[in-house]
């Protein structure tokens, strides 16, 4: 049997035409008209207005600071369980970064946790300055509740919708929550250009000056002029060749995954100590991951056996994100909460979600998960 990936791309036949039809145009360059048009493809795709294509959601996420004035001293609210990368863009920009933990009921930042945090930060002298929000696992976070309370402080909002583009939140797409809102297209992604990202928003100068520092600050005239210190961010023209065919093909990638999602919840329903990540009721969630709980008190065995199962069977499986205060390097890092991120990571993990992901192979991995229904009584490996 083949090896079965987490969260393989789906390429085919026209992203391949689309590759070759830009390397034919000979706009090889960086800047290219297919870059322009992905930027207006992803802009739509997003609800907003503007967007420029980088070479990474980092990227994205380290401008979206940077135009926004975030610099070395000023402290950054960022949700604490997410990948490192929403925190590491924090540092880029020579900013430090401080944790609000989960809700429990939607697992992205706790938007009462958030108030609380703002207020010991501020009383303790060190009012942050912007606030990182992520959309974890294809899930907006509740951005009614972070954008009130962003208000008050008069703080902006960067989403980071590195994993959720396609979702909604109040029948509006993944994107438009923010004051700019980060894309990744990195090769797990639902959309991949392989590598790649896109910073996007309403405020067109905010924009224009993300893409001015993303090409190195240079100035429109024939001879290299630099008026700031600008980054090699933009992304090229044949891989937003790459993106626009997989833009296409968004609306189809949404309903695999969200068939293979309803495929596993039947599946695995009924077997106690078994549970999904919750479904907030203020938008659709992309399902770009499916995560599962196990209790191991009540299932008999715990994610770390499973997952070794899995793997045996050349099946890819992983924990969910460690939050980022268990990480060494944040280790010291200013944190409201914690609890809650800390046990999704222990007992999170996330199954095979591949948009081609077949019904046979789905159902081989269900079976082998349920198999394992008190296989470890005390969920402990003798």
């Amino acid at each position: 049997m083949t090896q079965i990936f987490l969260s393989p791309p789906w390429v085919d036949a026209d992203e391949r035409q689309a590759l070759l039809d830009a390397f034919d145009s000979n706009w090889i360059a960086p800047v290219g008209p297919n870059l322009a048009e992905f930027e207006k493809a992803g802009a739509v795709a997003t609800g907003t207005a503007h967007g420029v294509a980088l070479t990474s959601g980092t990227a994205a996420l380290h401008l979206a600071l940077d135009v926004l004035g975030i610099g070395p001293g000023d402290e950054v609210v960022v949700s604490d369980l997410t990948f490192a990368a929403s925190a590491f863009a924090v540092v880029h920009a020579g900013a430090y970064p401080s944790f609000v933990d989960a809700d429990r009921s939607t697992w992205c930042i706790d938007p009462e946790l958030l108030e609380e945090h703002l207020l010991l930060r501020t009383n303790a002298g060190h009012r942050p300055k912007a606030i990182v929000s992520v959309d974890l696992y294809g899930q907006c976070a509740d951005y009614d509740a972070i954008r009130a309370t962003a208000k008050r402080w008069e703080i902006p909002v960067i989403q980071d919708a590195a994993e959720s583009l396609g979702a909604t939140h109040r029948d509006k797409p993944a994107g438009a929550q923010g004051d700019l809102s980060c894309l990744s297209f990195n090769g797990n992604k639902i959309v991949t250009t392989s590598g790649g990202g896109m910073l996007v928003g309403d405020d067109g100068a905010l924009i224009d000056r993300a893409r001015h520092l993303a090409t190195q600050a240079r100035q429109p005239v024939e001879h290299y002029e630099h008026d700031d210190i600008g980054y090699n961010y933009r992304l090229s023209n044949l891989l937003a060749a790459l993106g626009e065919a997989q833009l296409r093909r968004l609306p189809a990638k949404l309903r695999a995954r969200a068939a293979i999602h309803t495929r596993y919840r039947e599946g695995l329903d009924g077997l106690e100590g078994i549970d999904f990540m919750p479904v907030a009721d203020y938008g659709v969630p992309n399902h770009w991951l499916t995560v599962i709980t196990i209790d191991p008190a009540v299932f008999g065995a715990d994610r770390t056996q499973v997952s070794a199962v899995l793997r045996e069977a050349d099946i890819e499986s992983r924990p969910a994100w460690k939050p980022m205060h268990l990480q060494p390097v944040f280790a010291s890092n200013p944190l409201t909460g914690g609890l809650v991120g800390e046990r999704i990571y222990e007992h999170g993990l996330c199954l095979p979600s591949g948009d081609l992901l077949d019904e046979a192979d789905q159902d081989r991995i269900i079976a082998l998960i349920a198999a394992q229904a008190g296989s470890h009584p005390t969920g402990i490996d003798l």
